[in-house]
């Protein structure tokens, strides 16, 4: 049985204003409505295999979870990586978790979420030419067919047909990004394939030649799931063992070194969506080469993508240009320059500024706010809590609070009251005092919150109890 497992973590730097750190791309809808981690999923029918196992940080918990439920996607556990070690560690703590107890030893089919690829079939029908090389005990990795000389990639360089049908070869060499002179040269030949960075391997296999060539992250792995605590659907390994693990690609610690590597070749329009360039390639343009979503107007403009997510954009005599528009941030750029926007990043991180981390909209695992307004000692928010859910028991020392409901049904802990709080109604919630919101009804409830005091930031926030496990 194949166990798919789906990478779902990230900076949030590269398609920034959209993506954030806290928001990163594989839970934005950037190719159609539904968003890249739940495309991820979707692209699994049809390949019968158990439900995949997700692997994320700390942070992103609750966004997976929440996406996965939109959808009504099962799954076999959601991994809490305790840091970002690279894929080598993060699989290896997946490869640990399905053969835990000894019972299994499944095939697991290594994915990103945050591919786009255009031709589910084909991707499908790859795999499936993967399966006999993985149960044969071979470390397949799949190789896309390039459609240009793309320097952005890196490539993999096939030897011989492991097979008649020439399903899969042997690795003859993994090669960095190459400049654009040397691309040609990899596509022409025909002897090279785009590094997908997707992989099918037995979980065993993988962990034999990990303590062949890296025992050290094996062993971090080791005991790091030997500590791991279990909250529900989340899998934590302990954080001080799997620190100690060196950060490492897959390709790097195994792939690279062992003796049983093919590549299987996958042509399924397959893109990376690493910049706003390559979002560009993929997505429907008008006749004059532009890509827009939202509200977009565009004047003797050619070649350019233009996102709007509330304001209108226009745009005059503009060529190769990206602009894009979030809650809080205005990105134009020249499209051959768009990888310079982790550089951008990197400056917001560095002057502690908020659009490095989150939108003005910020999700929790009881629903999200969006920060409306906010003064010297003011703030006010737009508070969207779901059916069932309820937020943490919690005093704050430096503000009170103001809920005014716009729809739906709040039921209130102020202090040693409980009551309800319903549409065009409101409440007073004093510093210091103990309190909770909840939605017992079956439809979202909205609120508006005025905090008001001399802090009002995040951290003011002393826990009590909380059915997320939060501190």
């Amino acid at each position: 049985m194949i166990l798919p497992v789906i990478m779902a973590g990230g900076s949030g730097s590269r398609l920034w204003p959209l993506s954030r750190k806290l928001h990163p791309k594989q839970f934005l809808p950037l190719t159609d409505d539904a968003t890249m981690l739940q495309n991820t999923c979707a692209r699994l029918e049809g390949i019968e295999s158990q439900p995949p196992l997700l692997i994320c940080g700390d942070d992103h918990r609750f966004i997976v979870a929440e996406q996965l439920r939109e959808v009504g996607q099962a799954h076999s556990g959601i991994l809490l990586e305790p840091a970002g070690r690279n894929t080598a560690p993060a699989v290896a703590l997946a490869a640990l978790r399905a053969m835990a107890g000894g019972a299994e030893d499944p095939l697991l089919l290594v994915l990103a979420a945050d591919h786009a690829i255009k031709d589910v079939a084909a991707f499908q029908a790859a795999v499936m030419r993967a399966v006999p090389h993985a149960e044969a005990g071979k470390l397949v990795t799949f190789g896309i067919v390039p459609s240009a000389a793309e320097t952005g990639y890196g490539y993999i360089n096939k030897a011989r047909a492991v097979d008649e049908a020439e399903t899969a070869f042997v690795v003859q060499q993994f090669v960095e990004k190459p400049d654009l002179a040397t691309a040609e040269k990899y596509v022409s030949s025909g002897e090279f394939y785009w590094n997908s960075g997707l992989f099918l391997f037995r979980a065993s296999r993988f962990i034999e030649e990990l303590s062949k060539y890296c025992p050290d992250i094996l062993e971090a792995c080791e005991k790091a799931m030997q500590g791991a605590t279990f909250d529900v659907d989340f899998v934590r390994p302990a954080s001080e063992a799997f620190l100690a693990c060196t950060d490492e690609s897959i390709d790097y610690a195994v792939m690279e070194h062992t003796r049983d590597a093919v590549v299987v070749p996958m042509d399924c329009g397959w893109n990376d969506l690493g910049s706003w360039s390559a979002l560009w390639e993929v997505s429907e343009k008008d006749e004059q080469g532009n890509t827009s979503k939202g509200d977009v107007i565009l004047e003797d403009s050619h070649n350019c993508y233009v996102q709007s997510d509330s304001k209108l954009i226009a745009t005059v005599g503009l060529n190769d240009i990206v602009v894009v528009e979030s809650d809080d941030a205005v990105l134009v750029a020249a499209k051959d320059r768009v990888q310079d926007i982790k550089k951008v990043v990197e400056r917001l991180k560095a002057e502690n500024r908020s659009e490095a981390q989150l939108h003005r909209k910020v999700y929790r695992p009881w629903g999200y706010y969006d920060s409306v307004d906010f003064g010297e000692r003011f703030q006010v928010k737009r508070i969207v809590v779901s059916p069932g859910a309820q937020l943490s028991l919690q005093m704050h020392h430096h503000r009170a609070e103001h809920w005014i409901v716009v729809s739906g049904t709040a039921s209130v802990t102020c202090g040693e009251k409980e009551f309800l709080v319903t549409e065009n109604q409101s409440t007073y919630i004093p510093l210091g005092v103990v309190h909770r919101l909840e939605n017992p009804g079956t439809i979202p409830l909205e609120l508006i919150e005025v905090q008001s005091g001399s802090y009002l930031g995040e951290d003011d926030i002393v826990r009590f109890e909380d059915r997320y496990a939060r501190t």
